[in-house]
C-alpha cells in the first residue's frame, strides 16, 4: 500500500511539474493558464492566443484581432473586448469581416452567457425570434452610450446568444444588421450602469 501512495504521490508531482514547464509566461497583467498558448513552446497550440505589446488577444477566423479582458481558467472561458461602433456611423469595426467568427475545428466557442445587442438592420430581421421591440435594451445603449449615437433611429434588436443560436458567429453585414455590440451574464433587470461588455468563449477541455 505504501509503494502505491508513493507511486501516485509521485505521479501526481510529475503531472503537475509538467503542466507547470507547459504553462506560456506572462502577457502584461495577464497570467497565461495552460492550455492556452503565445507560442509553439508553451501550452496546446490547438488554443492559441497572441501577445502583442503586452497585451493577449484572441484571433478570429477571419483575421481579426480582439484584445482579451478576463480569463477564468477554472470555467474554461476567456472574454473578448466586443468591437468598437465607428465613430459618427453605425458600423462595427469588424463588419468588413462580417462581424465575428471562430475557426470550428478549434476548440473554442461563444457561450450561452452573452446577449448581443445588434443595430442599423433591415426589415427583414423582423423575421427572426429577436426583440426588436420599443422595449428592447438595445433602444438604452443607442441613447445613453456615447459610441451608440450613431446608431440613433435606426432598427435595432437584442438576443440571448442561447444553444439554439449557432455557436462560433456572431454576424453583421450590409443588408441585415451592420454593428453590434455584447454583454456578459446580463439579466432584464440590469441597470445600464452595470452592464458588462464583452463576448463570453469557452473552450473544451485538452482531455475532451
Amino acid at each position: 500500500m505504501r509503494v502505491l501512495q508513493l507511486f501516485l504521490l509521485t505521479s501526481l508531482g510529475l503531472v503537475t511539474n509538467v503542466s507547470t514547464l507547459n504553462s506560456c509566461s506572462n502577457c502584461g497583467e495577464f497570467i497565461v493558464p495552460y492550455p492556452l498558448s503565445t507560442n509553439e513552446n508553451c501550452g496546446d497550440k490547438r488554443y492559441k492566443v497572441y501577445c502583442n505589446d503586452e497585451k493577449l488577444e484572441f484571433l478570429s477566423a477571419t483575421g481579426t484581432y480582439y484584445k482579451i479582458l478576463s480569463i477564468d481558467p477554472s470555467a474554461n472561458k476567456l472574454v473578448i473586448m466586443p468591437p468598437p461602433i465607428l465613430k459618427n456611423t453605425c458600423y462595427s469595426s469588424d463588419l468588413l469581416m462580417g462581424g465575428l467568427f471562430l475557426d470550428q475545428s478549434l476548440p473554442f466557442n461563444i457561450s450561452t452567457q452573452n446577449t448581443v445587442l445588434l443595430f442599423n438592420c433591415t426589415n427583414n430581421i423582423l423575421q427572426s425570434p429577436l426583440n426588436c421591440t420599443s422595449n428592447s435594451i438595445c433602444r438604452q445603449y443607442e441613447k445613453k452610450v456615447e459610441e451608440g449615437f450613431g446608431c440613433m433611429n435606426t432598427l435595432c434588436c437584442h438576443y440571448l446568444k442561447d444553444s439554439a443560436m449557432n455557436s462560433h458567429k456572431i454576424r453583421v453585414r450590409i443588408g441585415s444588421c451592420t454593428a453590434y455590440t455584447c454583454l456578459v451574464g446580463f439579466t432584464p433587470d440590469d441597470p445600464l450602469q452595470t452592464w458588462n461588455y464583452g463576448i463570453e468563449l469557452q473552450w473544451l477541455s485538452p482531455n475532451n
